[in-house]
């Protein structure tokens, strides 16, 4: 019955009538969900009596249920991912999540960034190391990529320019991981062929 109702709540879709610190009310047919947020949904959140719609985790225990909830289901499925982590719980995620984002979190564990994953409150570098072994496999360069570029705004032959660059770095032995943040940090990307991304990259490299 427990695992029906996780999986019954996709989504609440509803007025916004509360903002909290870590914590949102949605009102949706004169029920108020009370919804664990990370702090960048607080932060997106603006007008109280604002339409929203957050996907949502719902966590049963014998003394409490805890409604969770995200921007999108890619922040969902991170969420989920994280607290399958031995050691890193619904409050542990929640704090990840309030401080890097998910894409930055794909890249930090495909490049084994014990830095910044550590850098969440109540992370330390030992559950920073565990989080990297355990999501390694689960993570994939190209979804963290293909996450950047939408994000980025990038399409077409803006998109196609980047993953040449990248693929340029790579055959040069770089890592795919730092050829993909070396990319990422070249500033009006969208402007720039192929070419002209790979020099700036690799002076990019160079400094680090």
């Amino acid at each position: 019955v427990a695992a029906w109702r996780v999986k019954m709540i996709s989504y609440v879709k509803g007025q916004l009538v509360e903002v909290f610190n870590d914590t949102i009310v949605v009102e949706n047919n004169g029920i108020g969900f009370n919804i664990k947020v990370p702090a960048t949904v607080i932060s997106h959140f603006s007008k109280i009596g604002e339409p929203v719609k957050v996907y949502t985790y719902l966590q049963i225990r014998e003394e409490s249920h805890s409604l969770f909830g995200f921007l999108t289901r890619d922040d969902l499925n991170i969420f989920k991912m994280l607290i399958n982590v031995n050691g890193i719980g619904p409050k542990g995620a929640l704090a990840i999540l309030s401080t890097i984002s998910p894409n930055d979190l794909r890249f930090a564990v495909i490049s084994g960034d014990v830095k910044l994953i550590s850098s969440a409150p109540g992370i330390g570098s030992k559950t920073a190391q565990k989080l990297i072994i355990e999501l390694k496999d689960k993570v994939s360069l190209e979804d963290a990529l293909e996450n950047t570029l939408y994000e980025s705004g990038s399409t077409g032959s803006d998109s196609e320019a980047q993953n040449e660059a990248i693929e340029a770095l790579c055959a040069l032995g770089y890592g795919s991981a730092q050829a993909v943040r070396a990319v990422r940090q070249v500033e009006d990307i969208e402007s720039k062929d192929s070419e002209v991304i790979l020099k700036e990259a690799l002076k990019k490299l160079a400094t680090l």
